[in-house]
């Protein structure tokens, strides 16, 4: 792969129980990039990304992420490849029994990290980032919608993702709150993080332009960017 390309997927088949979701799919993902992909609810837009993260297997094809080979992938390697993807839910995945900060500390204890200080610092530097700094001893349940996806999005960039990958991250959220949302995934990519966001809403692909992949009928198909306010 090119230097500056994290993902590459060529003439590749996602399947999930049998059922073929994607076939022939091409895709590349370079450093940096913002990607929308586009689709109806149920086209396998969150399959696709599951495939990224190695949840669903890759049957046929060349799937390449960040130097490792999602054909057969061992349990070790999906465990290290996942510590440089950030992942965002539809549907949070918080622990709402717990405050924000320990939600992210249970996430950087399980991946390594041990001093306590360190763990402060990064806790402080990502609720920051997200404009969020004061909510780290709240619990999750006294937090709104977007707040949660905001926590949700810190918890991505814990690690320093190579690539955070959003699955319909404005899905549970009102339309103002979504644009938000998606402002900070930008402001986030422009910071040299590359992001693949799966959504429905083609207002928001409208509003803030960026290259947009259609998923349709098993299909990944490329568009012209979204020109903004169109």
């Amino acid at each position: 792969m090119e230097s500056d390309t994290l993902v590459r997927l060529e003439h590749v088949e996602i399947a999930m129980d049998g059922e073929v979701i994607l076939r022939d799919a091409n895709f590349t993902l370079h450093a940096g990039e913002f990607v929308y992909v586009i689709g109806r609810v149920g086209s396998g837009k969150s399959s696709f990304l599951r495939a990224l993260y190695a949840e669903l297997p890759v049957e046929t094809g060349e799937a390449t992420i960040m130097g490792y080979d999602l054909h057969g992938i061992t349990l070790r390697d999906t465990a290290a490849l996942r510590r440089r993807l950030g992942i965002v839910f539809q549907d949070f995945q918080l622990l709402t029994d717990r405050t924000v900060r320990l939600n992210l500390e249970f996430i950087l204890r399980a991946t390594g990290w041990e001093d306590p200080d360190d763990i402060d610092r990064r806790i402080a530097e990502t609720l920051t980032r997200t404009g969020i700094p004061d909510k780290a001893e709240r619990m999750i349940h006294e937090l709104s919608g977007g707040e949660q996806q905001r926590v949700a999005i810190a918890r991505a960039l814990l690690n320093t993702p190579a690539i955070i990958l959003a699955d319909e991250p404005t899905g549970n959220l009102d339309p103002e709150t979504g644009r938000h949302i998606v402002s900070l995934l930008h402001d986030i990519c422009r910071s040299g993080t590359a992001v693949v966001m799966t959504t429905h809403n083609y207002d928001l692909v409208r509003r803030f332009p960026a290259r947009v992949v259609r998923c349709e009928g098993g299909r990944l198909s490329p568009l012209e960017q979204a020109a903004e306010g169109a």
